[in-house]
């Protein structure tokens, strides 16, 4: 049993639009690990944050997605940060994980100014690129496609991700 796509990137790569996508055109159900953990801690990730801290956030994290990865037939998009656990990295070994690149500049045009981002405020635009090099090997370590987000609508990358699956 396992999701039929895993969606990764970092924030503004598009995971929830694209996974939206994929789930209507496969007419399959679309997961967001996010929404999941929303719901069991009944706050939103940013109180999350700020009313237990990260650590606190990742093994919420860690259980939503070790929960979500043994359901059949979902189109899954994890957070952008769930790939730093080595656990989670290990876990998606042997699942078909498809990498939503993306560049700094348009990164950030999509995020903007989102307070609802923990971990991009202050300077957005530094603190986005500072994750995004950290987090790109790991992206890059889990995926079995990587498709570049810049320039394309959704549907163009939803199809390029189908024409990989079929």
């Amino acid at each position: 049993m396992s999701p039929v796509v895993v969606l990764v990137g970092p924030p503004g790569s598009g995971k929830s639009t694209i996974a939206a996508l994929l789930a209507e055109r496969l007419k399959a159900t679309h997961r967001d690990t996010d929404t999941d953990i929303e719901a069991v801690a009944g706050k939103p990730i940013s109180e999350i944050f700020v009313d237990e801290g990260e650590p606190h956030f990742r093994e919420l994290e860690r259980a939503a997605i070790v929960a979500a990865l043994k359901d059949d037939g979902e189109v899954l998009s994890l957070g952008g940060g769930a790939i730093l656990d080595p656990a989670t990295r290990a876990d998606l070994a042997g699942h078909t994980v498809v990498y939503l690149d993306v560049s700094l500049g348009e990164a950030s045009k999509r995020v903007g100014m989102s307070v609802a981002r923990p971990l991009l405020l202050g300077n957005v635009r530094t603190q986005l690129r500072n994750l995004m090099e950290a987090r790109r090997p790991l992206y890059a370590e889990v995926a079995k496609l990587t498709v570049m987000t810049d320039d394309k609508t959704p549907d163009e990358i939803a199809e390029q991700i189908l024409e990989h699956l079929a």
